[in-house]
């Protein structure tokens, strides 16, 4: 994996494992038209996102799993990882990562987002994104963090 900008593996790790942020993933639709979506993820040196079997991203991704993606702060000061890779879906049977980012997200299951996504009849896929490429930037020595 190439990674340009700023910030080294060790702090690209750092940054992705601590944010609490979606990652936008952009890919093509089945009329070559550009698309974005944003879901909840878990970094390992993947990206590793959850959605329903039915989204329209898991037909995006059968008919080209070639994706870019985002992963950045919505505050001053703005920084990040962009980067592009290779998708993949698999079934999420027992919705295991859903449940894993259910209690990275919103520090449980019980509540009412996981009483709908936690359904039983509800079908889940795990996507998989192998990064190819990453790029980070940091604003940090220029621009002023927001108050709240």
């Amino acid at each position: 994996m190439e990674i340009t900008g700023p910030w080294d593996r060790t702090r690209v790790d750092e940054f992705l494992t601590d944010a609490r942020v979606p990652v936008r993933i952009g890919c093509r639709t089945r009329s070559d038209a550009p698309w974005i979506v944003s879901l909840w993820f878990a970094w390992d040196g993947a990206i590793h996102c959850a959605t329903s079997a039915n989204a329209d991203l898991v037909d995006f991704l059968e008919h080209d799993a070639h994706v870019s993606f985002e992963v950045s702060t919505n505050d001053p000061p703005y920084k990040g990882v962009r980067g592009r890779g290779h998708a993949t879906v698999a079934p999420d049977d027992e919705k295991e990562l859903l449940s894993t980012l259910l209690v990275r997200y919103l520090d449980g299951v019980d509540n009412p987002v996981g009483d709908r996504l936690l359904r039983p009849e509800r079908e889940e896929v795990k996507v998989r994104i192998d990064p190819e490429r990453l790029h980070t930037w940091d604003y940090s020595d220029r621009m002023p963090a927001s108050d709240d």
